[in-house]
C-alpha cells in the first residue's frame, strides 16, 4: 500500500497534462497558527519534498470570514481545511468545492470507520472532503499531583469538585474567549453533558434541528453545566473571568497551581506534558462510552493535477502519519501507529475504533444555528437567570432554518 501512494501521485501529475507542473504552487488555507501551524507546514513540505510543487499557506483563526470573502470575490483558495462538516455541506451545495474521483481517495476501503468515512462525502454519494486531523471532545484534563485518582462515575466528578472547591483549590478551568468564534467552549460543554445525559438519538435530533431547545432533555444540559460552574470558587478567577479568558491561556493554569480540571479537545495535549485526562463520565449510567468528537476536512475549490495529487497524499497513510508523528495530532486511519505518549496512545484508540463516536453538534448545524449557540454560551454564564428566554430565542433560529441546512449525522464507529 505504501508503495502505491507515490504511483498514485504520479499518475495524478501525468494525468493533467501539465508539462511545467513541478513548478506549479498551491494555496491553502486553515485555521491553524502556532504550534500547530508548525507542525501542518511538515505535512506541507513533505508533499513539495515528494511531488515538487510548492505550497502557500495561510493560517487565520478568522478563516470562515476569509474564505467566505474569497469566494463571494471568485478567488478561493485551491484547498481549505474546514473545521466543520456544515461549513463543507454549505460549500458543495453551493457548488464551489470539487468532488474528489475514487481514484485519489480510494486506497483501502477499511482505512477508516463508517463514522469518518460519512463525512468525507458531506451528505452525497462522492467524496468530497478529507479529514485531516480529528480531536477527541469528551475528556477532562487533569493535575495528577492535585487528582491522584481521577473520577470515574458522573457522581464522583461531582464529589471531586465539591472537595476542591472545599480545600480552596478551584476545580475548573474555563476560558470561553476564542475571537472571532468566542463561546465556542461553552458549546462543548452543553454537547457532552447532554450527550451523556439523554443519549445518543436525543443528541442526534438536537444537532439536525429536530430536537426543540426549550424541550426538558436540552434545558437540563444547561443546568447541568451551570451547576459545575456557578457555585462560587468553582472557576479559576470566577465566571466572569472566564468570558474574557482565552480558551488557550485558561489551559495554561491547568498545572500551574490555579485549577485541577479543564473540559477541553484532545488538541490541548500539546500544552498539557504534565497533565492526564479522564474520560467525560456518563452522566446516567446507561450512556455510558459515548464520545464527542471534531475533525479538520479539506476540500478543494480549483481542479487541477496538483490539486488532486495533494488531496491524494493527505488522504494516504503517509500523509496522515507525519503530524500523528510529533504526539500532539491524531488520524483517523486505523493503520497510523500514534507517536507521543501512553496518553496519546489511548486517545488515537478512541478516535480509530469506539463504538459511539458522535460528531460535535454545533460542527454540524447551519452557520447562524451555531453562532446563535455560542452567544447564548457567553450570555448563560454572564446571567444564568434568562436561560429561558435564551432558549427560547435558539429555537425561533432553529425553525427558520429550511431543510437543505439541517445535517442529519447518527453517532456510530
Amino acid at each position: 500500500m505504501r508503495r502505491l501512494v507515490p504511483l498514485l501521485l504520479t499518475a495524478l501529475l501525468l494525468s493533467s497534462g501539465a508539462c511545467g507542473l513541478r513548478q506549479e504552487t498551491l494555496t491553502v488555507l486553515a485555521s491553524w497558527t502556532g504550534d500547530e501551524e508548525v507542525a501542518f507546514r511538515t505535512v506541507l513540505d513533505a508533499f513539495t519534498e515528494k511531488t515538487g510543487i510548492a505550497v502557500t499557506y495561510t493560517g487565520t483563526r478568522a478563516l470562515t470570514q476569509v474564505l467566505q470573502t474569497d469566494v463571494q470575490k471568485g478567488g478561493p483558495p485551491d484547498i481549505a481545511v474546514l473545521p466543520s462538516p456544515a461549513e463543507v455541506v454549505r460549500y458543495v451545495r453551493a457548488g464551489a468545492v470539487k468532488p474528489m474521483a475514487d481514484a485519489v481517495v480510494g486506497e483501502a476501503p477499511d482505512a477508516y470507520s463508517a463514522q469518518w468515512r460519512a463525512l468525507r462525502t458531506a451528505g452525497t454519494d462522492t467524496v468530497h472532503a478529507i479529514p485531516v486531523k480529528v480531536d477527541l471532545k469528551s475528556i477532562v484534563w487533569y493535575d495528577p499531583a492535585v487528582v491522584p485518582a481521577p473520577p470515574g462515575t458522573w457522581a464522583e466528578l461531582i464529589a471531586l469538585t465539591e472537595r476542591l472547591r472545599t480545600a480552596g483549590r478551584a476545580p475548573w478551568c474555563v476560558g470561553l474567549a476564542a475571537a472571532p468564534a468566542s463561546g465556542w467552549p461553552g458549546t462543548d460543554w452543553v454537547e457532552d453533558i447532554l450527550l451523556h445525559q439523554a443519549g445518543p438519538e436525543v443528541y442526534r435530533r438536537w444537532a439536525a434541528g429536530t430536537q426543540a431547545w426549550t424541550s426538558a432533555a436540552v434545558r437540563q444540559a444547561w443546568l447541568t453545566w451551570g451547576s459545575l460552574v456557578f457555585p462560587p470558587g468553582s472557576v479559576r478567577g470566577g465566571v466572569r473571568s472566564a468570558l474574557v479568558t482565552d480558551f488557550g491561556d485558561a489551559s495554561k493554569s491547568l498545572t500551574g497551581g490555579g485549577c485541577a480540571l479543564e473540559h477541553q479537545a484532545s488538541f490541548a495535549i500539546g500544552g498539557h506534558r504534565d497533565a492526564d485526562y479522564f474520560p467525560f463520565p456518563s452522566v446516567e449510567p446507561g450512556n455510558a462510552g459515548l464520545a464527542e468528537v471534531s475533525a479538520d476536512l479539506a476540500v478543494a475549490f480549483t481542479d487541477s493535477g496538483a490539486t488532486r495529487a495533494f488531496m491524494a497524499y493527505l488522504a494516504s497513510a503517509d500523509g496522515q502519519r507525519i503530524w500523528p508523528a510529533r504526539g500532539t495530532a491524531f488520524s483517523p486511519r486505523r493503520a497510523v501507529e500514534q507517536h507521543g505518549t501512553e496518553i496519546s496512545t489511548r486517545i488515537a484508540r478512541t478516535l480509530a475504533d469506539s463504538p459511539g463516536l458522535c460528531f460535535d453538534a454545533s460542527d454540524l448545524m447551519p452557520a447562524r444555528m451555531s453562532g446563535a449557540f455560542q452567544r447564548a454560551a457567553l450570555a448563560y454564564l454572564a446571567d444564568p437567570t434568562q436561560l429561558d428566554t435564551l432558549l427560547t430565542d435558539l429555537d425561533r433560529v432553529r425553525v427558520g432554518l429550511a431543510d437543505d441546512e439541517r445535517l442529519d449525522v447518527a453517532c456510530g464507529r
